[in-house]
């Protein structure tokens, strides 16, 4: 799937958010065509998990707007933005780990109003993209794998039929190969779906090798953006986040 010219879909405008005293997003503007893969990179304590924090709810935005599908959102509760159909896997995997890997997914088809024939569909395209969670649907979440865990997280934000799906390191802590199946779900995802993906990535080769577009957020701003392989090519990306083996 191509990236569209179509309005964004998730819009972003002079965003602001804090913890406190400490604001963490500094007047953010960023863009989510339909049916592309945005990467965010940056350091860490750029913002980056903030900001996807911030499109979900919590923190609640300073000020700034977020529009989803040209309607403000900027002040819904969380649950409402969920209902929206947009959907987070957040840092961390934070499963339910006592419930089952069946009882999980669930979990992630509860967040909306989906219909049983939408449950039913989206269960079966989550097994047949990680085949692994169909050997274990009776197992309970927190006995798998690290990697096995991140795909059920994914699957989790999946089973609402997201049209915006938002990943916050899903790379993180796993095997090159195990991440390479995760990075191959997502690509299938948007090329055979048109899955709308943000992605915040440590891996940033990976990310922007895999992102129709991507942004580089420093101290809660956004200071570069381009497509995917116009990142890889600056000198200063490439010291920064590239050489030597040095990741965002």
């Amino acid at each position: 799937m191509t990236a569209t010219s179509a309005s964004p879909l998730l819009a972003i405008r002079s965003l602001r958010a804090a913890y406190g005293k400490i604001e963490a997003l500094k007047g953010v503007d960023l863009d989510i065509n339909p049916g592309e893969i945005v990467a965010l990179i940056g350091a860490n304590g750029a913002g980056k998990s903030t900001l996807m924090m911030t499109i979900f709810g919590k923190p609640r935005a300073r000020a700034g707007r977020i529009l989803f599908d040209g309607r403000d959102i900027t002040d819904l509760p969380t649950h409402q933005i969920a209902r929206l159909r947009i959907a987070q896997a957040p840092e961390g995997r934070r499963i339910f780990p006592r419930m089952s890997v069946a009882e999980n997914l669930q979990m992630g088809a509860d967040a909306t109003d989906s219909g049983e024939a939408d449950r039913a569909a989206g269960l079966e395209r989550v097994l047949t993209l990680f085949p692994r969670l169909k050997e274990r649907m009776a197992q309970r979440g927190g006995t798998l794998s690290g990697g096995e865990q991140q795909m059920l997280a994914i699957g989790r934000a999946l089973m609402s039929r997201p049209r915006l799906l938002m990943l916050d390191e899903p790379s993180l802590g796993l095997a090159p190969l195990i991440a390479r199946q995760i990075f191959d779900a997502i690509r299938t995802l948007n090329r055979q779906d048109g899955l709308t993906v943000l992605i915040v990535e440590q891996n940033a080769n990976h990310a922007l090798r895999l992102a129709h577009r991507g942004y580089v957020m420093v101290n809660g701003l956004i200071t570069l953006a381009g497509t995917g392989a116009e990142l890889l090519q600056r000198p200063e990306i490439r010291a920064a986040y590239l050489e030597g083996g040095r990741r965002a």
